[in-house]
């Protein structure tokens, strides 16, 4: 049966009148994306019971008061504290294989699947208010740390499950029954959900399974920087790396061979895809996984960190009807997210866009995306020739990395199409002496390319710890400033807080350096001057280096010294 509208039930139970109703879905129309229940209690229309009563209505749930509830701990240790802050759920009881969990988003219809396949029980979902939800959270489930250590305590006290491992990762022939049945248990289960949910809520973008000789070790690197997770037992790699072959999809048996695959999750009621690589080495399978995490990711130009000059400067470039827009910098600065959001913002009924990606790490609606596949001889050449055949106004081609593709794209700008794509350089003028490197005659460069953005990401001090604090004689030197420059302008460094997990930082914050093509840079190159002399005049025209952008985040106390100094190089 169809379900009800939520607003038709507010009716319907008495709560609101039909004018009352036109009113509420008059504001959520002025508000996209806001639930009708959350506009009508912020109305002071309905109570928090009514909002739980409807909901419960309309997908025939029943409703529970967690007022005085009492947790036995066989229930509670059914589901992390990670996975119920996550889902925001609380486990009521176990009945005949079948857990019983309240929430307060019932309208997420995710819910029960994901953590029928995280948990190994079929679900049943009770309906409770979003303040009893929260104070049950705050009162049972608070403490991560001490469950990641006690679920990894566990796991080394389990005699039964280390025997089990070693006798299925000793090199002989594998049944596959016994390792099916060793992935699906529990502990495994329990261990590796714990690290996924762990990972995803602190916005991580890579999560490390690394064996060695003596010990099995869990890194998560967020903001660009590795941190090393409570190791769980060395004999449990085997397991652990398993169990994310079966959830990727990929040959448990080959052990010898690096495997690539795709996990996909619904996790906190949005989507998540990890990318997973699976390489041999000498004391087991390494494995990273790639989180991408659309909801952490705002595709939106005027929030990737561009000041004003520089945005206004680039939407200028975007719109010109052809030519090449060039992104550079190393892996992890950040480069997609821009061309994303740049198409984004390109993305109109009139224009037809087209991606070809390796890989394609976020599907944008409206714009046709290709994945590269090297086996099969789908590589950016060949897929830019068949795109050109596709009528395209805008083309991504994900990176130039050979004479090949670079030579199809200036094809491709000077038959009236505009290109972006991406290559790895230290800032935007030597990314001409890379071109010319690549073989690319300098009348083809001068013909083409329009802008080259260079950018980078500093991590972003955490605002609940931030404290002044002095240059060191050391940043002093590095930054080529002495101490009557300064005109007692202080730093900032971050001490460490629960907000930061003691890190000091939140968060990143993008450098954008933007060389935007003119007639005597042109010629510049066709005479075939050096970076430096590329840079000098570039910098009479406008553009502002790197280095600068990051002074002007240091003066603000956005960023430290020792971030800019690290991802910033002086200029010859």
């Amino acid at each position: 049966m169809a379900i009800r509208r939520i607003g038709q039930i507010f009716v319907d139970m008495g709560y609101i009148s039909d004018e009352q109703l036109e009113m509420l879905l008059e504001e959520q129309a002025q508000h996209p994306g806001q639930l009708l229940g959350k506009i009508a209690q912020d109305m002071g229309l309905i109570e928090e019971e009514h909002l739980v009563s409807a909901l419960a209505e309309q997908f025939r749930l029943k409703t529970f008061d967690l007022e005085g509830l009492v947790l036995k701990p066989e229930v509670k240790n059914l589901v992390t504290d990670a996975m119920a802050q996550m889902y925001r759920v609380i486990p009521l009881q176990l009945d005949s294989g079948t857990l019983v969990l309240a929430t307060c988003d019932p309208q997420n219809l995710n819910i029960r699947d994901e953590l029928r396949r995280f948990l190994g029980h079929e679900i049943r979902l009770v309906v409770s208010s979003e303040a009893q939800i929260k104070k049950t959270l705050d009162k049972f489930f608070n403490d991560e740390i001490e469950s990641m250590d006690k679920i990894v305590a566990e796991l080394n006290s389990d005699n039964d499950l280390k025997k089990a491992v070693e006798e299925l990762s000793s090199g002989g022939p594998i049944n596959l029954t016994d390792v099916n049945e060793l992935v699906e248990s529990a502990p495994v289960r329990k261990l590796l959900n714990m690290v996924l949910l762990l990972a995803i809520k602190d916005h991580a973008s890579d999560i490390h399974l690394e064996p060695f000789e003596d010990e099995f070790r869990i890194r998560i690197k967020a903001d660009g920087v590795l941190y090393e997770m409570v190791p769980p037992p060395r004999h449990l790699a085997f397991a652990i790396t398993t169990r994310v072959k079966v959830m990727a999809n990929l040959d448990i048996a080959e052990r010898r061979m690096p495997q690539d695959g795709r996990i996909e999750l619904t996790v906190g009621g949005h989507p998540v895809d990890l990318r997973v690589s699976v390489l041999p080495t000498l004391f087991g399978e390494s494995v990273v996984m790639r989180v991408l995490d659309r909801s952490v990711v705002s595709l939106d130009l005027t929030k990737v960190g561009m000041n004003e000059k520089t945005l206004s400067e680039f939407r200028t470039v975007m719109g010109k009807p052809n030519g090449i827009i060039l992104v550079t910098g190393p892996t992890g600065s950040g480069k997609t997210t821009t061309l994303y959001s740049a198409l984004s913002e390109l993305n109109t009924i009139e224009d037809k866009l087209i991606t070809t990606e390796d890989p394609v790490e976020y599907d944008i609606e409206g714009i046709i995306q290709i994945p590269i596949d090297h086996d099969i001889g789908v590589t950016f050449a060949s897929c830019l020739r068949a795109i050109l055949r596709q009528d395209p106004d805008k083309i991504l081609v994900g990176e130039i990395r050979d004479l090949e593709t670079a030579e199809i794209a200036i094809q491709a700008s000077l038959t009236g199409h505009t290109v972006f794509s991406t290559l790895h350089t230290n800032d935007a003028p030597s990314t001409i002496t890379r071109l010319k490197d690549m073989g690319v005659p300098p009348f083809m460069i001068t013909a083409t390319v329009e802008a080259i953005l260079a950018q980078r990401l500093v991590r972003r001090i955490c605002t609940e710890c931030r404290e002044q604090t002095d240059f060191t004689e050391l940043q002093l030197w590095e930054l080529e400033l002495k101490k009557e420059d300064l005109k007692g302008q202080k730093t900032y460094r971050g001490a460490g807080c629960n907000a930061c997990n003691g890190t000091g930082f939140k968060g990143r914050i993008g450098l954008f350096e933007l060389m935007i093509m003119n007639d005597e840079l042109r010629e510049l190159i066709m005479e075939g001057a050096s970076a430096d002399k590329l840079r000098k005049i570039a910098k009479k025209h406008g553009m502002r280096p790197l280095r600068d952008i990051g002074m002007d985040f240091l003066t603000q106390g956005l960023t430290t010294a020792d971030e800019v100094i690290r991802e910033t190089i002086l200029d010859a």
